[in-house]
């Protein structure tokens, strides 16, 4: 399809290949829920490891998590969007059927092998891979974790195992793809109003709309989709534009500005009061949102010394949804010394993460794109 002159020479020229700053964006969102999520198998078998550090480098290092996945959320509403308008020329032309196939395509194979994997271990009463009946059993977490709402059933029901309980943000993405192409067509002038409805939702989702639900207020889907909408307005901001230099370059500063700000200095953050209000998660969203426009606009190069953690990026979809299995493998291995456990652990998830795209997941995308087109 030919792309409208409009956007020939715009800002739109950064889709015809990666953007390395989203990468880099995606490698510090997946080492972030690597080392939250070994953390916390530390964190509940006690083990005080943390005792004497700083307890503002602990919170940057290992409970930061929840903010990494909402630096995805708003990469992944820049790249749909970005990607929309480049395959249609328009979002109001976004073709429904063939969006969700492409979806699909990405999606759909790593996660129904998870789910099969899953079932088997579930099924052989492997310890750390049972669905407690409390929480409705195997067949209530298929069903969750295939209709997107494994968020909604863990703040009704409880956590699920380590590598179901992961599903959650997959749940506010998938509910985000499921609308998106249907609210670009519905509201083809009035998209913009749209997001800044959801991107005013998101602090109070986390806040007064959780309902003093401690697993709602981290996974509900309006918590998630403000920064979604960031990541979407972005990109329409930057279609059949460009940015200046030194406004790209000021973006970029206060990007990064923000996002240490936010991940770095949480407990300053909490103290002036933002994370009471929802609205820590939201400037984490803007200042992502800042950096890859940034990045779009000029063309950014990471040096080669960053050059791991924009693979680990690259790779992050595999990493995310397998992870947990060495998690689990390691911690059951040693848990001391707990440096090594970190370190086996991030490298040993990039080389999963790594394999499964190279021999699963995007053969498969491109036999079901092949198909789709």
């Amino acid at each position: 399809m030919r792309m409208p002159s409009a956007l020939n020479n715009t800002g739109m020229r950064f889709l015809s290949r990666r953007l390395d700053g989203v990468d880099l964006l995606r490698g510090l969102a997946i080492l972030t829920v690597l080392l939250n999520h070994v953390n916390m198998r530390l964190f509940l078998a006690r083990i005080p490891y943390t005792e004497g550090l700083p307890h503002q480098l602990v919170a940057t290092l290992f409970w930061s998590g929840q903010r990494g996945v909402q630096i995805f959320f708003a990469v992944s509403g820049f790249l749909i969007t970005s990607t929309s308008i480049r395959r249609w020329g328009a979002l109001a032309k976004v073709a429904p059927l063939a969006f969700y196939r492409l979806r699909v395509a990405r999606i759909a194979p790593l996660l129904i092998l998870l789910l099969l994997v899953l079932s088997l271990l579930h099924a052989a009463g492997l310890q750390n891979f049972v669905v407690a009946e409390q929480t409705g059993g195997l067949g209530r977490a298929l069903l969750a974790a295939l209709t997107f709402h494994v968020n909604w059933l863990e703040a009704t029901r409880g956590y699920l195992p380590g590598n179901w309980d992961i599903l959650w943000s997959l749940s506010v993405e998938e509910m985000f793809y499921l609308f998106f192409p249907l609210v670009c067509r519905l509201f083809k002038r009035g998209l913009i109003g749209v997001l800044a409805v959801f991107i005013v939702l998101g602090p109070f989702a986390r806040t007064l709309l959780s309902a003093d639900n401690d697993v709602w207020h981290e996974y509900s889907y309006l918590g998630g989709m403000d920064a979604i909408a960031c990541g979407c307005l972005t990109a329409i901001l930057l279609s059949g534009r460009s940015l200046s230099t030194g406004a790209s370059r000021c973006a970029g500063v206060a990007g990064v500005v923000l996002l240490t700000f936010c991940l770095g200095f949480s407990n300053v953050a909490a103290t002036w009061g933002l994370e009471a209000a929802g609205l820590d998660m939201t400037v984490l969203a803007v200042g992502t949102c800042l950096v890859m426009a940034a990045s779009a606009e000029s063309r950014w190069v990471a040096p080669r010394v960053l050059a791991p953690l924009t693979r680990l990026g690259q790779r992050s979809y595999e990493v995310y949804l397998t992870h947990m299995f060495v998690v689990f493998a390691l911690f059951g291995l040693f848990r001391s010394p707990v440096a090594l456990l970190f370190i086996a652990t991030i490298l040993l998830a990039a080389v999963l993460g790594e394999g499964v795209a190279r021999v699963y997941t995007e053969p498969m995308n491109a036999r079901l794109r092949a198909r789709a087109m």
